[in-house]
């Protein structure tokens, strides 16, 4: 798979993850967990290793900890979560919770879900990365409506990560954003990649374009991603899937040829016409 640098330290990072809302948020049972154990070996296998999941995703990152453990897969993946609560002590409670639902000591990336409280958390967030047990911290949000003052918290230059709504239905993150990102070295996790599933709802139906052979394109899925990670500021896009094919659509995204800025404008504009 295609990977990006991590502009903080360099290190590689495979451009398609796996997003947690709703796919992961299933009893711990064996019955419930079986079927998403190929799906999650398949992400993995097909070279992808962030895992990005929020303790307001109900049980996903238990569902998260106990699959990547019982699969053997904690080295191979790339295990990211949020604090999502307001004060210092409710963080640290929220997030060595997190910790021990995902069944790690050291979380590769902790971030501010929805920037909230984020003054309060920076303090603790930086501290844990200075003694090791977080490696990237970074905030989040899913609108545009908080894109100044994701770009001012971008601009104090204490964050290594940041995570936003991005898709051929959702372009605004164009505008500032990925180029801010860009120019001060700043990781970039895409959300939202599919725009919670209105780019599909404008495909239904619908072949792909002759054109899409040209980047190595089977299906909407893979070409809606790799539309996305060819920006060259975004590191990586984190589809959610609890199916096989799906998992293996969205991996595909990874591998092959990508679009140039010229295909990707082609892409737009033929996105614009459905």
């Amino acid at each position: 798979m295609h990977t990006r640098p991590i502009p903080a330290t360099g290190e590689a990072l495979p451009v398609i993850g796996l997003g947690t809302y709703q796919v992961l948020d299933v009893d711990d049972t064996a019955a419930a967990t079986a079927p998403l154990e190929p799906v999650v070996r398949a992400f993995v296998d097909g070279g992808g290793a962030m895992i990005d999941s929020s303790p307001m995703y109900g049980n996903a990152e238990t569902i998260a900890g106990v699959l990547t453990e019982r699969l053997a897969l904690r080295r191979r993946v790339f295990l990211a979560t949020k604090v999502w609560t307001s004060g210092r002590e409710a963080g640290i409670r929220q997030m060595e919770q997190s910790f021990a639902r995902m069944r790690t000591e050291r979380m590769d990336l902790m971030q501010v879900h929805n920037l909230q409280d984020w003054a309060t958390h920076q303090k603790t967030l930086q501290a844990w990365k200075a003694e090791g047990r977080v490696r990237y911290v970074g905030i989040t949000h899913y609108h545009s409506g908080a894109y100044a003052e994701l770009a001012r918290l971008m601009k104090t230059k204490q964050w290594d990560f940041v995570q936003l709504n991005y898709s051929l239905g959702e372009r605004e993150a164009e505008d500032t954003i990925l180029p801010l990102a860009k120019d001060l070295g700043i990781a970039v996790i895409a959300n939202r990649p599919f725009a919670q599933g209105a780019l599909f709802s404008r495909t239904k139906g619908r072949d792909l374009p002759p054109w899409a052979a040209d980047i190595d394109c089977a299906s909407w899925a893979t070409l809606f991603l790799k539309w996305i990670v060819s920006h060259p500021a975004v590191t990586c896009a984190i589809p959610a899937s609890r199916k096989v094919d799906h998992m293996q659509q969205n991996v595909a995204a990874g591998h092959g040829r990508l679009p140039d800025a010229a295909m990707r404008e082609r892409m737009a504009r033929y996105f614009d016409t459905l």
